[in-house]
């Protein structure tokens, strides 16, 4: 049986990781953002903001982490795999960031398809910056514009998830997913 691929996407702070975790609590199989781990591992070798610094390195280690995701979800038992942002983004970001964007990130988007895109749409009232979350709210609209830009450059229909508990987001997705 072939898993169908299910992204969860959207600006910084709009709720992904949240909905991730009720998913996961409801039994579903959910591959994690990795871009904060790479920030982390990146602090650890003396590089605060690594995505400032050399946005090419920090979106290829994204870029490989996500191939290594989206090539795991074939080994699903489960019929639905979710994921927290998608390959697409990571050129997304760095259109945001206005960095010419290698062939390899736009070839990425267009070689591994996914079967469905969940956008999250920005909501000010849950926003919160990090350690690992920096951008300002006008920011994370920038960086949403990118993302939706692209994902319906690459032929995507965008289903967007409306504000909300974080039970009752991801049960709008669960329940959207019921005939599929």
């Amino acid at each position: 049986m072939k898993s169908k691929r299910i992204v969860i996407t959207g600006g910084p702070g709009t709720g992904k990781s949240s909905i991730m975790q009720q998913l996961e609590a409801e039994g579903a199989c959910c591959f994690h953002e990795i871009s904060r781990q790479v920030t982390l591992d990146a602090r650890k070798n003396g590089v605060e903001q690594l995505f400032l610094t050399d946005p090419i390195y920090f979106s290829q280690k994204l870029l490989e982490g996500r191939i290594r995701q989206f090539k795991e979800a074939e080994n699903g038992t489960k019929p639905l795999v979710y994921f927290d942002r998608g390959i697409p983004d990571v050129k997304a970001y760095l259109d945001f960031s206005k960095t010419p964007c290698p062939p390899i990130f736009i070839e990425a988007g267009r070689q591994y398809r996914y079967d469905l895109v969940f956008m999250l749409p920005l909501w000010e009232e849950i926003y919160v910056c990090d350690n690992e979350r920096y951008e300002s709210y006008s920011q994370a609209g920038e960086i949403h514009h990118a993302l939706v830009t692209h994902y319906i450059e690459l032929g995507y229909n965008l289903i967007e998830i409306p504000p909300g508990s974080v039970a009752n987001r991801a049960y709008f997705i669960i329940n959207y997913l019921k005939p599929f």
